[in-house]
Order: C-alpha cells, then structure tokens, then sequence
C-alpha cells in the first residue's frame, strides 16, 4: 500500500539531494519517478530540480493552481512505469494540493515523497508543510545544524549585510545569501 511520506527540516539540510538520491534508486531498479517543482521556486533553471551540492533531475513545474491528482493520473496513464511521486519545496503547496497527494497515495496506488521546511523566517508554518505534517502517513524529520553545534530547526532571514529580518512577505525566494539555520535558542523572536 503506497504512503504519503514528508520529509521536513530547516534550511540546508539536504532535502533537495534526498529527493534526487531517492529517484536516482528508483531508475537504477528500472523504475521512473515524475518530480514536481513548485514555479514559485526561481533559485535555478526552470524545470530542474538541483541540489546545492550539484545534483539536478529533470522536473514538472507546477503553479497553485494545477492539480496534481490529474497531472498525475494522466501521466501515468501515459507512463505505467512511474512507480514514485517526488515533491520538492512542498511548502509551498496549497491545501487542496496536499488533499491531491493523498488523493495519489490511496487512489492510484503511488508513494509520494514531499520534502520542505517547515516553517518561515517568522517561525510561522507554510500551508503545505501544516497539511503535510498533518495528513502525511510518514513524518521525516531531516537534520541541520546551528553555528552553536545544536539541531536547527528555525530559518532566519537576513540582508545583504547578515542582518536578522523579522518582517516582509511570508515568502522570499533565496539560498544561504537569504537565510541560515539555527537552533530555537539563536532564533530571535
């Protein structure tokens, strides 16, 4: 029976190469895995997912408004070979979108593998990690560490200059320029 499983951390910690060492299994057994990459993650090239430590896999973009029920049906149809959905940066996923996934793991029979962080720069949840920490049939938890040698599990935002930023938009696109990890104790407030 196929599962829903979220794998969750604060930034840097190796989710995105997770996913592209999960699939990479998958192909080396002659299976295929559809990735799905969310179009609001601009960091990179449009349509690949790729890992701070190099890695890359082709992916399928999607928006808040797409479903990923249909796309999935539809391109299992097209492809009965596909034995595994990947998610990256699934927080930022819409509720009704988590529903879809689960909607994949007990309709058609597909593990889905979702990784993200779990919450902003505010310590504030994203809806698609809440939905996921909520709905998923495996929590993962993946591990970081602060400057101070303790689990992070805060993402801190900060400017140009390493200044700490503790108001704006929920979301910020950015790497290690735009947040670093700590443990609750460093993560001010």
């Amino acid at each position: 029976m196929a599962k829903l499983h979220f794998y969750y951390s604060a930034m840097n910690a190796g989710k995105t190469t997770l996913l592209l060492q999960s699939s990479y299994n998958y192909g080396e057994r002659g299976m295929d895995t559809l990735i799905f990459l969310p179009k609001i993650d601009t960091r990179y090239v449009e349509g690949k997912v790729i890992s701070r430590i190099g890695l890359s896999a082709d992916a399928h973009v999607i928006s808040i408004e797409d479903n990923l029920f249909e796309q999935t049906a539809e391109l299992y149809r097209l492809n009965s070979n596909i034995h595994c959905i990947l998610i990256d940066e699934a927080q930022f996923l819409t509720k009704a979108q988590v529903v879809q996934l689960c909607a994949i793991t007990d309709q058609l029979n597909l593990p889905v593998l979702a990784y993200g962080i779990r919450t902003d720069f505010q310590g504030e949840p994203f809806p698609g990690s809440l939905y996921l920490l909520a709905w998923a049939d495996s929590l993962i938890e993946l591990k970081t560490i602060c400057h101070c040698g303790r689990k992070a599990i805060m993402n801190q935002r900060i400017d140009d200059n390493g200044h700490i930023i503790k108001v704006g938009n929920q979301i910020e696109i950015g790497g290690n320029e735009r947040y670093i990890s700590t443990c609750r104790k460093h993560f001010e407030f």
